[in-house]
């Protein structure tokens, strides 16, 4: 089934209306598989941010008085409405950023968790209530909402980073402002689109799309914005970071990763070499919790190889629409000559190229961004590419000679998010939470976090987390009252 997008282009969405961007100007949205022209979004301003803020904010009384009933009422209408259209999102998010439209149906899944979840938890926002220091007095320590909140969310999961931020921002009762990538904004606008059916009220949702310079800069640096919640790159947020410090607001940032996947020798070795395959290739390698770097026990070493090799080349590269594709292409030629730059130094500092290591041509391939599945062996300690992040389809291989070095060297990086260990051994696990210093840890299995869980990142990966009941807790702040008769 073809499942259309609309031909004029998409607007902006403030205060509960689609108005044309204050530019007048438009950003064409190019399928990477095809290099078609999906559909034109708005190109927005800083006056369209203005404006989105000032409604966001006359919206903000209202929308905070409601009880936690009623928020949670119209976030469950949200989520039956997103389930509805599910296969059309998948459609959507497939079409625009490249993804198997079977990884696609996923990712609304879990987009749906979220909303789930966020409506589950709004009367589980509790304070406290402590004695007092006078004769009868009580100290109320109350949840309340920030206020405003200004989202900003990646390309590499167009709805879910979307609802991410969305749905515990107005669990919590804030109004939020939130800028779609500007690669990917098609399957927001249209989750945006059943926002009114769903009873979120006007001005409480409010979508800008256009690029980081002209929407999220004032976005970020709007002094009517109480905290800014951001999922890309480590270089953008720390320039977030910085920005919004003259404006003291909170900031939650979901950054990179460089996921070590450490295979020991007495994992189970199909069990392993699956995960592994299948933490670094879902999404051509674009998640930030992908196996960056696979380290393994020598004894079984020669072994894995053989096994991550044959399940690579089982892998069929190809049309994001069509249900047997287990990989599509990079979002963008950019992204894939970097992803191939980063391949061709790996090998020139001594890493052996097992397969792939080229972008793919003829046919469907000489229209859009394939890269080849890649895997390095001989990968070393002190490489560029051990160091920094991949975000590609690219397998690094590295022997290990016991726990200890594996540990070692998983450590020895700037990022903190995400890491994976293959062992039967509960002495080893046990280690997991002192040794290895990564904010979500993956334990004989492959990744993919859950709704009710915390995804949170040391160092270069972010500040603050997402998801469960910490990162819904983030939406608010604490007032403490002291109360006397």
């Amino acid at each position: 089934m073809t499942y259309m997008l609309q031909k004029t282009p998409y607007k902006i969405y403030i205060n509960g209306e689609w108005v044309e961007g204050a530019s007048g100007s438009h950003l064409g949205i190019i399928s990477p598989a095809t290099g078609k022209t999906l559909a034109h979004v708005s190109k927005g301003t800083k006056q369209d941010v203005e404006n989105a803020v000032k409604a966001a904010k006359a919206a903000f009384p209202a929308w905070s008085k409601k009880t936690a009933e009623e928020r949670a009422d119209i976030l469950y209408a949200f989520k039956a409405l997103i389930e509805k259209n599910a296969e059309k999102f998948a459609h959507i998010i497939s079409s625009e950023m490249g993804k198997p439209v079977k990884e696609a149906r996923v990712e609304v899944g879990f987009a749906t968790g979220l909303i789930r979840f966020a409506a589950e938890n709004t009367r589980r926002l509790e304070g406290d209530i402590v004695p007092g220091s006078r004769p009868g007095e009580k100290i109320l320590l109350e949840k309340i909402p920030h206020g405003v909140i200004g989202g900003i969310s990646a390309w590499n999961f167009p709805l879910a980073l979307f609802m991410r931020k969305v749905a515990p921002a107005l669990a919590a009762g804030n109004t939020i402002v939130i800028k779609p990538h500007e690669l990917a904004p098609l399957a927001a606008l249209e989750a945006t689109k059943l926002a009114e059916q769903a009873g979120i009220p006007a001005g409480v949702l409010n979508v800008v799309t256009g690029n980081g310079q002209e929407v999220g800069v004032p976005l970020v640096e709007s002094p009517d914005i109480s905290l800014i919640t951001m999922t890309g790159s480590t270089a953008t947020g720390k320039k977030i970071m910085a920005a919004a410090a003259n404006t003291l607001k909170e900031v939650r940032l979901e950054l990179g990763g460089k996921a070590p996947f450490i295979v020991m020798e007495d994992a189970d070795l199909e069990k392993a070499a699956t995960a592994a395959v299948t933490a670094r290739f879902t999404n051509a390698g674009q998640v930030c919790t992908s196996n960056e770097r696979t380290y393994i026990h020598a004894a079984i070493y020669d072994k894995f190889v053989e096994l991550v090799k044959q399940k690579v080349a089982a892998l069929k590269v190809g049309n994001p629409l069509e249900d047997t594709t287990d990989m599509g292409p990079k979002v963008s030629q950019q992204e894939l000559e970097k992803v191939h730059a980063m391949v061709e130094k790996a090998v020139a500092e001594g890493a052996k190229l097992e397969t792939g290591g080229k972008r793919l041509t003829d046919g469907l391939y000489d229209h859009g961004h394939f890269y080849a599945p890649t895997v390095l062996t001989n990968v070393k300690e002190g490489m560029e590419i051990v160091q920094n992040e991949v975000f590609g389809p690219v397998m690094l291989l590295t022997k290990v000679t016991d726990y200890d070095d594996a540990l070692r060297q998983a450590n020895d990086c700037r990022y903190g998010l995400s890491a994976y260990v293959f062992t039967q051994d509960l002495k080893r696990i046990m280690r997991i939470s002192s040794d290895l210093h990564f904010g979500e840890v993956y334990v004989n299995r492959e990744g993919g976090e859950a709704p009710q869980g915390f995804h949170h990142g040391y160092k270069d990966s972010g500040l603050g987390g997402e998801d469960g009941k910490y990162g819904l807790e983030a939406y608010v702040q604490t007032k403490t009252i002291y109360l006397n008769a």
